[in-house]
């Protein structure tokens, strides 16, 4: 990054929903350009020629300081780039970014979720692909429209690096989006990833007709299975109660504007995985996620019962027979 007296430049990696949104609050903030680099075509040409990402974040006119592009090396010269792609891509933009990227360019990662193939985290993969890169995690509560429209929002900023952390806070936060700061990485990525996969399961829930109870139920139990995992990964209990756990789990289990809640209740009224999950321009992440998820918990010897289940239905299990073994476990003490 550039000194705290200067005004970073800023890129952005992703033209969906939150990458939009989040180049419009800082084009505004800084008043200044932010490249947007987005994979699609007409989104670059419905930004660059409408002040809209017509694809992906409608009805919100983008600051006029937001500059889309389809050329990553337009990028080069940030001095933040915020990572907003899908999880699974993260690695080969990882490698495309390495012979343009300044060695001090600080990468923000807002993708939540988790490698399928190596199962690592995406830090770790930025990591493994950009060694020595500054890096930071950005997680939690947010919904791309009401970011966009001013409403306010309370984020986590992760970052192991404390001077590093408030250069960012100074850099991306604003009255209605604040940012919060939290040495844990692993905690942060952990709370984005694993919430995904509990959304699924509330709308499983809510397309079954459950009931408010059982959505409450999977909330607070899902949450019990989000500790658990975090522990055995080392992250910290109260990172987890925070925004990137807790308060992202609340929101994104709430309401169908969530990806993955829409996902689990088009399963619970009896859609088939692939039919789901077929077609669509936005990515669900939950469900790359459910996998990786079942196989580690099991490595780690951490009981996830609500993800394993949610992994099966994906798989092609009856829902109600799922929901059965979930209902027919033994009784035990509350305790996370």
């Amino acid at each position: 990054m550039t000194t705290e007296a200067a005004t970073p430049t800023i890129g952005i990696i992703g033209g969906g929903a939150w990458g939009t949104a989040l180049a419009h609050i800082l084009a505004r903030k800084n008043q200044g350009p932010v490249q947007l680099w987005a994979r699609e075509a007409d989104v670059v040409a419905s930004i660059n020629g409408t002040n809209e990402n017509r694809l992906f974040l409608p009805g919100i006119l983008l600051d006029r300081a937001v500059q889309a592009t389809g050329t990553l090396a337009d990028l080069a010269t940030s001095d933040i780039i915020l990572m907003v792609s899908p999880a699974q891509f993260v690695r080969a933009l990882c490698a495309s970014l390495k012979p343009i990227l300044k060695a001090n360019t600080t990468i923000v990662l807002c993708a939540k979720g988790i490698e399928q193939q190596t199962m690592k985290f995406m830090s770790e993969v930025v990591e493994n692909m950009l060694p020595g890169q500054p890096l930071a995690v950005l997680s939690g509560p947010t919904f791309a429209h009401e970011v966009a429209k001013g409403l306010p929002t309370a984020i986590t900023l992760a970052c192991a690096n404390a001077a590093l952390g408030q250069q960012l806070i100074k850099a991306l936060g604003q009255p209605t989006f604040r940012p919060y700061w939290s040495a844990d990485v692993v905690g942060a990525e952990i709370g984005g990833a694993v919430k995904n996969v509990l959304a699924i399961a509330c709308g499983i829930a809510e397309g079954c007709q459950l009931g408010e109870n059982a959505k409450a139920s999977i909330i607070t139990r899902g949450f019990a299975e989000l500790l658990r995992l975090g522990t055995a990964k080392g992250a910290d209990p109260q990172t987890l109660m925070g925004l990137c756990g807790l308060g992202d789990l609340i929101l994104t289990c709430g309401s169908r504007q969530s990806r993955n809640m829409s996902l689990g209740v088009a399963l619970g009224e009896g859609m088939a995985a692939a039919t789901a999950l077929s077609g669509k321009r936005t990515v669900a992440e939950g469900a790359h996620t459910a996998p990786v998820l079942a196989t580690m918990a099991t490595a780690l010897g951490v009981d996830m019962p609500i993800c394993q289940a949610v992994h099966d239905i994906l798989q092609g299990a009856d829902v109600n027979i799922a929901i059965r073994r979930l209902l027919s476990r033994p009784y035990k003490h509350e305790r996370f």
